[in-house]
């Protein structure tokens, strides 16, 4: 859909505002919600974060705007340098983009790029998340890996497939094609 760098960077840009909030919303709420209410007894999630004084980053307790902030940095620098254009070829490496169905084509970009970003991001966030307040052990840290790989990947697939890459192309539809028009 983008025909030049510009449009690329904006996508990736559109993809990673929903996608990075989406995320943040899942990993506090959903995946650590209860663990973070009866750590501190509150009723309430964002009251439990408060509590703690934030979210644990490298160890110390951050606000949830520098979670999101730092999340997106990350997603969109991992996505316009490795997602975007190593998930393109790897869909052309299966499909012949001029062959193949359009939907079955952004499907394979959308398949390729969470197996590419989930991992990477899941890597990512095992470094910055760790408890270090419990010192630095390796296999510690690989089981964390693993298992921010294992939560996360069922939800950003899905996610990707369904909610967020239709949202986003309709979106940019709207705002550029009609431009170029």
């Amino acid at each position: 859909m983008p025909q030049n760098q510009f449009q690329r960077c904006a996508f990736a840009l559109m993809t990673v505002i929903v996608t990075v909030h989406a995320y943040v919303f899942y990993s506090l709420y959903v995946v650590n919600g209860d663990l973070f209410m009866s750590l501190t007894g509150e009723t309430s999630v964002l009251r439990a974060v408060n509590a703690m004084g934030g979210v644990q980053m490298f160890g110390t307790p951050c606000p949830i705007w520098a979670v999101v902030l730092l999340e997106f940095v990350l997603a969109y620098t991992l996505e316009i340098f490795m997602g975007s254009p190593l998930s393109f070829k790897l869909a052309c490496k299966v499909f012949n983009p001029r062959e193949t169905h359009g939907v079955l084509f952004e499907t394979a970009i959308i398949c390729a790029t969470v197996g590419l970003m989930c991992p990477a991001m899941s890597f990512l966030a095992a470094i910055i998340y760790y408890p270090y307040y419990m010192g630095f052990n390796v296999f510690t840290f690989v089981a964390n890996f693993l298992e921010l790989v294992c939560f996360n990947f069922p939800f950003a697939f899905f996610s990707q497939l369904f909610f967020i890459q239709p949202l986003i192309r309709t979106l940019f539809k709207i705002i550029f094609v009609r431009k170029t028009k």
